[in-house]
């Protein structure tokens, strides 16, 4: 008896482990098979012939591999400089009021753990106070003082592939904005375009003054960057190297090189099958297939130069602007802010869309909070602003008829896909001025532990 309940347990061992291995066997194959179907979609859609290897992003410090404007090559001491720069608090010399001084930089309202973009409704630049957010207004400050912008301040992640900045495109001299020079007006900030540089560095040349920076010789010198600048610039005569176009030319090289190479879809497309997991690449199959969304994020940012309205709130009708009450203000008219083309009304660039949610904010007004909610709208494909008609509407915004369940691997795949999570290697350890960065007043002093 007990030889025969021995054999027929040993039968049952034998026969749950030939079962394990079959199912082991069909999640491998299923896995594989998946990994083919994605890998097929993606060649279907990428721009090229180049396959799914066109979304393979550069390392950031291989510099001839990076996108960049020929009139701004790239070099090792220029991105360092312009590293420093973006972070440095000593140059925030001509704000508003005197207790604003030297509190601020690029990097208060573009932070690199929240996807390089504001953790609140706007960024709060010279006028703001505190960090991330619980940055808030400065009370020496009335609201039309602040530098404070009438849309949301769009990803830096990538942005060496992107031609035309700004979400209606108005920077760079080529791209999109071939054949629209007679709308460029050196009275304002479009008339840069007309230097003959391309989207990134025309807008910081811009942008720059916009926030409220001063560069010379005397603060250069004061604050220990005289070298970077020679080293960095030395085909510029001196009399002109130490300014603050040449150093909006430094920074630009700087955001060139921030490229977020190690997501796990960056991962996955490199070879490694385990990155992401099962949902994430039903996500991402459906990112590039019936949520449609490759039809406009299609470039290697997965963003692309086009332009659509999707009826989305403007900045002025959130509760919580500032500065932000007129709604013909140039942001809220999208591309015909720039062009003056009435068929360019409510049209904004579709962004690149990896970090997208490491802040908790989104459109160009904020108005969603989740990229949940994005889904939800794009799925649903129906405008919350009343000022866009339905003649005015994209006509790639379509409902999708997305399930739960599909709505939820997408969600994973945007979500932590296309995150690469250690962003803060693009921040420098300190900056030469010794100062608190990247804001300097008391309350983000406090919050950093750098007094």
């Amino acid at each position: 008896m007990k030889k025969l309940e021995f054999g027929i347990l040993t039968s049952l061992v034998i026969l749950l482990l030939f079962l394990a291995a079959g199912c082991t066997e069909d999640r491998v194959d299923n896995s594989a098979k998946l990994d083919y179907r994605l890998s097929e979609a993606i060649s279907k859609y990428a721009p090229g012939d180049g396959g799914a290897d066109f979304y393979v992003l550069p390392d950031e410090r291989n510099l001839e591999d990076i996108p960049q404007d020929p009139k701004n090559r790239l070099t090792q001491a220029k991105v360092q400089l312009g590293k420093f720069l973006f972070f440095e608090t000593g140059f925030a010399m001509d704000s508003e009021h005197n207790s604003s001084r030297q509190t601020y930089s690029c990097a208060s309202c573009h932070i690199p753990e929240k996807g390089f973009r504001p953790d609140n409704v706007q960024g709060i630049a010279d006028g703001g106070m505190g960090f991330g957010d619980h940055r808030e207004m400065n009370p020496d400050y009335n609201e039309d003082e602040l530098d404070v912008q009438e849309a949301r301040p769009l990803n830096l992640i990538n942005v060496a592939f992107v031609k035309n900045t700004a979400w209606n495109g108005q920077f760079g001299s080529t791209g999109a904005n071939i054949g629209t020079e007679h709308v460029w007006n050196e009275r304002t900030d479009t008339g840069r375009n007309s230097w003959g540089f391309e989207g990134l560095e025309t807008q910081n040349f811009q942008g720059m003054k916009t926030h409220r920076f001063k560069v010379n010789k005397a603060l250069i010198e004061k604050y220990g960057y005289l070298k970077l600048f020679d080293e960095s610039f030395p085909e510029y005569d001196p009399a002109n190297r130490y300014s603050l176009n040449i150093a909006s030319l430094a920074i630009s090289a700087y955001l060139r090189t921030v490229i977020s190479n190690r997501a796990p879809f960056q991962d996955w497309l490199k070879g490694d099958s385990h990155a992401m997991t099962q949902d994430e690449k039903e996500g991402a199959l459906l990112f590039f297939g019936k949520a449609n969304c490759n039809r406009c994020h299609y470039n290697q940012n997965l963003g692309s130069g086009e332009f659509h309205a999707l009826g989305v709130n403007d900045m002025d009708q959130h509760p919580q602007s500032v500065k932000a009450d007129n709604p013909l203000a140039r942001r809220n008219l999208g591309r015909a802010g720039f062009t003056l083309d009435k068929d360019d009304l409510y049209q904004f660039k579709v962004p690149g869309l990896y970090n997208i949610c490491d802040s908790d904010f989104f459109f160009h007004g904020s108005s969603a909070t989740t990229i949940r909610d994005v889904i939800d709208y794009k799925d649903k494909a129906v405008a919350e602003n009343e000022r866009v008609s339905d003649s005015q509407m994209s006509a790639k915004f379509i409902p999708l008829g997305l399930t739960d369940i599909e709505k939820e691997q997408l969600r994973l795949f945007l979500e932590n896909s296309l995150r690469d999570p250690d962003m803060t290697r693009y921040q420098p350890q300190t900056i030469l001025s010794g100062m608190c960065f990247p804001n300097n007043d008391p309350i983000s002093q406090a919050y950093l532990d750098c007094q």
